[in-house]
């Protein structure tokens, strides 16, 4: 085999493959054995007929089309596996130019994986939020510490619910005067500004008394979720079964023993100020290996080809579709029930979808020019760390891990290693 490569515009290259006709032959030859079955002459057995009476029976090039669709991906392979550096993006458009007994010559135009060039990616300065837990989220998390140990106490038929209050409720709307589906229910406990209800619904209620009837005016929201409500006025009737109210503890030390391990009210506090601190630290890690990311990656210029932008969008798309089934929902209930269609589903992933590509082809970028790889020892431990997760030994761990798995293990590595590389050649701005 003899090949070029010629390279054209919009990140696609042209393989220009030329064959002579001994490798021609041996494509012929193997079209033979896998289409003889399809034909048959007079005094011999189909699948039997030799292959100098099948030419001369149907002409001497009836193997030729199947011979080149047997040729064409293991040249086209061949062609790959020399030349490294180019990585297929699309599939490949065959063009045969020429086709003789002495030998064949095509052509295979296909998008690549757009060059990359590199912006600065080390000694930037990354400004970050200070990771300072205040006291206002430490008094939120004792607050719902108080809320969970509160006694809930149904109040006397002359008390006013206020916010913070439960009202048992019987509901039921309508719309124009006509009641809807899901617009009824009984006995409902409603917590006063909680806003799990229509903005307004909850507001009208205050002050209601036990057995009082009110009726409370709401306009769904524009976005509403079952179409036919949305931005629609409403009227509820309201019947109010009873109120209740939470009896909250008494923060002291006693509060403090009851829901935790420590004596104090103050030891208490700590321990969730270092908790929160920790958990914020976590989160803040991520974040800032997001904006040094997004940094490296906003400098960089690079001319995405469709192709990548569109395997992007499935990927994800299948992804989306992957989590509804564990809700129990199809991606055709979830088109119909949002109203959308795939295509405008497709289109609000696109520049995501770009920005997806475009990180990755400059992470890769990065990862060639420094030479970045995971190390045999580095990939062992990852396992081991794998395998004590999940309670196993190294080697019951291993005895499970497919080729796929141990694909996905070895890039994590390589993408902790490329962080830790990028972390450590820039710096982070606490403000």
């Amino acid at each position: 085999m003899k090949y070029s490569v010629e390279k054209l515009e919009g990140s696609r290259v042209k393989f220009n493959i030329e064959i002579d006709g001994e490798e021609w032959e041996q494509g012929i030859a193997a079209a033979y054995q896998k289409c003889k079955g399809k034909y048959s002459i007079q005094g011999f057995r189909k699948g039997h007929v030799p292959r100098k009476f099948l030419e001369a029976a149907y002409g001497k090039n009836l193997f030729y089309e199947d011979a080149f669709d047997i040729i064409l991906p293991k040249y086209y392979q061949e062609v790959l596996e020399r030349e490294p550096d180019i990585a297929p993006v699309g599939r490949p458009d065959p063009d045969l130019a020429d086709l003789t007994d002495d030998g064949v010559k095509f052509t295979i135009t296909v998008t690549v994986s757009p060059e990359v060039t590199l912006g600065q990616y080390t000694g930037l300065t990354v400004e970050v939020d200070k990771v300072e837990i205040g006291d206002a989220e430490v008094d939120a998390e004792v607050a719902l510490a108080r809320d969970r140990a509160s006694r809930v106490i149904e109040a006397g038929e002359d008390y006013e619910a206020k916010s913070g209050d439960i009202a048992t409720i019987y509901f039921s709307g309508s719309v124009d005067g006509v009641k809807f589906e899901g617009g009824t229910a009984d006995n409902y406990d409603l917590e006063l500004g909680s806003n799990t209800f229509i903005p307004g619904f909850e507001d009208q209620l205050i002050g209601i008394k036990k057995n009082e009837t009110r009726d409370v005016n709401v306009s769904f929201p524009d976005e509403y979720g079952a179409k036919e409500l949305a931005g629609k006025a409403a009227v509820f009737e309201v019947i109010c079964r009873k109120v209740s109210y939470k009896e909250m503890p008494e923060l002291n030390d006693e509060f403090a023993k009851d829901v935790s391990e420590f004596d104090t009210l103050e030891e208490y506090k700590a321990d969730i100020r270092s908790k929160l601190t920790e958990e914020l630290t976590k989160r803040s890690e991520q974040t800032r290996e997001n904006k040094l990311i997004e940094r490296i990656v906003d400098a960089v210029t690079v001319e995405i080809p469709e192709e990548m932008t569109e395997n992007q969008i499935e990927d994800m798309l299948n992804e989306f579709s992957y989590r509804l089934s564990y809700q129990g929902l199809k991606m055709d209930d979830y088109l119909k029930y949002s109203g959308m269609t795939e295509e405008q589903l497709k289109a609000g992933y696109r520049e995501p979808a770009v920005k997806a590509v475009k990180s990755r082809l400059v992470l890769e970028a990065i990862i060639k020019k420094e030479g970045i790889e995971p190390a045999s020892e580095e990939i062992e431990a990852k396992i081991a760390e794998y395998a004590k997760s999940s309670g196993k030994t190294v080697e019951e761990y291993r005895k499970k891990v497919s080729g796929r798995e141990f694909e996905y293990i070895a890039n994590q590595v390589l993408s902790d290693k490329l962080m830790a590389f990028l972390k450590a050649n820039n710096t982070f701005a606490e403000v």
